[in-house]
């Protein structure tokens, strides 16, 4: 308003154009001697405003000339009807009267020469904001809590925000989007339900918020009267369109919306200009880019205003198989961009995994449909044209269960050679979370499915996955022979890197290094970064049990630097929780301590249970370094509860300093302290080194007495090597059941089950 003469206030219905129009112009009215008017115009018809606008001003005249070169601001409110009109008056009055300022409001820009303007934003609902707001809350609140808490006490005095209903309120506000008019009408009906009734009956949203003043406008009234202004001022073409975008259920790209909304009434090559409309008028929102393309969306309010009508058009059932097709065509090209021979540039790839990231609520909400109506075959060919994205990079596309109900739909019209390989994906998701038997079953399974129907392919898939089920060599060897005979690198990389891993998990170092260079070299010439970073931790952990700390950190630094723009996880963990264990190891606790942070709080917000827990064991080792004894047994604890496994010698390395300073008494109360611990207070203790405050009954942990015999770890040493009981037995001279007896006196001491974990803590001891 300082330095621009035409400004315009823009954004959705509700969301308090007028009330910042006004506070605006009572702050600059004094710089305008010559006069401030307000002129409301949202009940006027077409060819009015110009008499309108004289009448309110008091000009019998020419409005130009009575103006003149008087310094003035005219305030035009909701110029939506006649916005036409109006962006012809203001051009007019700007170019003739060189004191005026116009601030106008609208759902979309007037676009006159010179025009700035403010798109204004729903109000914050989760960050606190500093600064006054009428009623009872202060600046430690957002804006859209603040503002409920103010009209909630208005319509009821002995309301308070309280730590029980503030999640609630907060989960309201974030529910209608951060509308002041929604968050007013809802507010206001405190006075007959409490805050839990109102989330709960959100879903009829129009109904519940139907309590709006009497002397506010009618558009005003109700939340379905302000939407409903709006839309009643739309082209045909635009009604159409935004109807159609209710199929998307989170957002979209203008490829999805031109595959999607297109058709009758609306031909795909008018898609982009009326998407550009409905951005104008503020019913659809431009919520930034994924993978180079913008990315829309619509506001909750205005989608189930949508929906309402879409259900009414006719066209959902179409819409929602068109929404499901689009989606599987997309993911078809991802398949075809990885298929052998295809050379796609690691960009494109790229551009593929961020954009599915980005769309994971769309291909849950296709499979749903698929499900509802039951025909699956689409919605299968959908998801597993995209195994390599829902397993192994710690993505929450959360499809495990969506798959279950897919396949169970018995349709005969299913291949089997796709029922095969969704089958062998099911299996991959068991396994990605720890469900090893159910992982085996739909392995076994779907590899009948796919020999049957002679799937080269899905054979060689479900073979990869049976050998990192049981790391058998036979089936190792078959994996990586059926990889080779396929011609598909990426499936021989994976047999390389499975039979790496095992070799890795059993102490054969050579083996492994030789493993995963293989797969290094096959992803430097496909070009595939998640491949080489994967390669990189292989060797680095390799090299780090080696004792070669320089070169396993150079290793998991290029893993990491290959990964910066795609959100594979669970890698970048592991490169993050690699480098801190090297700096451990090198005796840098602040960096350890920096790494640490990083992987911990990245496994938090990926809700990475089970890294959270490896994380927390890094946590302790860390701390009991630094001296924190208390706080080491405490995190040592939850990581043992949150694995429900027993402790062991790592565990012991912990507590035993522990002991030694503080107490078996301590030691037991600190560690029923942390076993009691939910993750989030876990890495809350971690992080922020808060201990709980509560009384709690001691529980002393086992004490793992790793202090083998000499001739335990003579033996473990052997298990290392890979040596089978009679292989043991001929290499000591002494009876196979002896060396039974042996190793199963190792597992006690150390806590363990199986001979790899025996293998693994003695790699990391030497």
């Amino acid at each position: 308003m300082r330095v621009s003469r035409a400004v315009t206030l823009c954004g959705a219905g509700g969301i308090g154009k007028t009330r910042l129009a006004l506070r605006l112009a009572a702050r600059v009215g004094p710089d305008h001697p010559g006069g401030v008017w307000l002129i409301e115009l949202a009940d006027l018809e077409k060819g009015e405003l110009r008499g309108y606008v004289a009448a309110a001003l008091g000009i019998a005249g020419d409005l130009a000339e009575s103006i003149a070169g008087r310094r003035a601001l005219l305030v035009l409110d909701n110029c939506e009807p006649v916005i036409g009109e109006c962006a012809e008056l203001c051009r007019d009055l700007l170019g003739a009267c060189s004191g005026l300022t116009v601030l106008a409001t609208s759902r979309e820009p007037l676009r006159v020469p010179g025009e700035t303007v403010w798109r204004v934003p729903p109000l914050s609902v989760d960050a606190p904001v500093d600064g006054p707001v009428d009623g009872p809350v202060g600046g430690e609140e957002s804006e859209a809590v603040r503002l409920f808490v103010a009209r909630a006490t208005a319509a009821r005095p002995d309301f308070e925000l309280t730590d029980e209903n503030r999640p609630l309120v907060t989960e309201l506000c974030q529910a209608l989007d951060g509308l002041p008019l929604a968050i007013e009408l809802a507010a206001a009906m405190v006075r007959v339900l409490s805050v839990r009734q109102l989330v709960e009956r959100l879903d009829d949203r129009f109904r519940l918020l139907a309590g709006g003043a009497r002397t506010a406008p009618a558009r005003h009234r109700t939340l379905r009267a302000a939407v409903d202004w709006s839309y009643r001022l739309l082209s045909p073409q635009e009604r159409l369109l935004l109807r159609r975008t209710a199929a998307f259920r989170s957002s979209w790209t203008l490829d999805l919306a031109e595959a999607v909304c297109s058709g009758p009434g609306l031909p795909e090559e008018d898609v982009l200009l009326r998407l550009c409309d409905l951005v104008d008028k503020s019913l659809v929102a431009l919520d930034g880019e994924i993978a180079g393309q913008a990315r829309y969306r619509l506001l909750e309010t205005v989608r189930d205003y949508a929906l309402e009508q879409l259900a009414e058009s006719g066209e959902e059932t179409e819409l929602r198989r068109r929404h499901l097709t689009a989606l599987a065509a997309m993911a078809s090209g991802f398949k075809e961009a990885i298929a052998p021979g295809a050379r796609t540039s690691w960009p494109v790839i790229e551009r593929y995994v961020n954009l599915f990231d980005a769309l994971k609520v769309e291909v849950g909400s296709a499979c749903d449909w698929s499900i509802a109506i039951g025909l699956p075959e689409t919605a299968l060919g959908l998801l597993t044209d995209l195994r390599y994205l829902l397993v192994g990079s710690g993505r929450k596309l959360d499809m495990a269960e969506r798959l279950d109900r897919l396949l169970a739909l018995d349709v005969p019209q299913v291949r089997p050679a796709l029922r095969g390989q969704a089958t062998i994906l099911r299996g991959e998701l068991a396994l990605a979370a720890g469900d090893l038997e159910l992982a085996t079953w739909c392995t076994r399974a779907g590899l009948d499915l796919c020999r049957a129907a002679d799937d080269a392919y899905g054979e060689a898939v479900g073979t990869i996955v049976l050998a990192q089920l049981t790391g058998k060599p036979d089936t190792l060897a078959r994996a990586l022979e059926l990889a080779r005979r396929s011609g598909d690198l990426i499936l021989e990389s994976l047999a390389q890197g499975t039979r790496a891993q095992f070799g890795l998990h059993h102490g054969r170092l050579r083996e492994a290094q030789r493993g995963f260079e293989e797969v290094l070299a096959i992803n430097e010439g496909l070009d595939n970064h998640v491949g080489r970073s994967f390669a990189h931790i292989g060797l680095a952990q390799v090299a780090r049990r080696s004792g070669d700390l320089a070169t396993a950190k150079r290793h998991y630094e290029s893993g990491l630097s290959l990964l910066r723009h795609v959100d594979a996880r669970q890698q970048i963990v592991s490169c993050l929780a690699g480098l801190g264990k090297v700096a451990l190891d090198q005796g840098d606790l602040l960096e350890a301590r920096t790494r640490f942070t990083e992987a911990l709080v990245l496994s938090r917000d990926a809700g990475l249970r089970a890294g959270i827990a490896r994380r927390l064991e890094e946590w302790a080792v860390l701390v009991s370094a630094e001296g924190d004894h208390r706080r080491a047994v405490v995190l040592a604890a939850a990581s043992v509860a949150l694995r429900s496994r027993q402790p062991d010698a790592r565990t012991e390395d912990v507590l035993r300093p522990a002991r030694a300073g503080l107490g078996e008494a301590v030691v037991g109360m600190l560690w029923a302290e942390g076993a009691g611990m939910t993750a989030e207070q876990a890495v809350a203790c971690a992080l922020d080194g808060a201990l709980p405050e509560r009384p709690v009954e001691p529980v002393l942990p086992v004490n793992q007495d790793s202090r083998l015999t000499a001739r335990e770890s003579e033996i473990a040493e052997l298990i290392a090597r890979g040596l089978s009981n009679r292989a043991i037995a001929d290499e000591l001279v002494i009876s196979p059941a002896t060396a039974a007896r042996h190793v199963a006196n190792i597992l006690s001491k150390l806590g363990f089950s199986t001979r790899t974990q025996i293998a693994a803590w003695v790699i990391e001891s030497r």
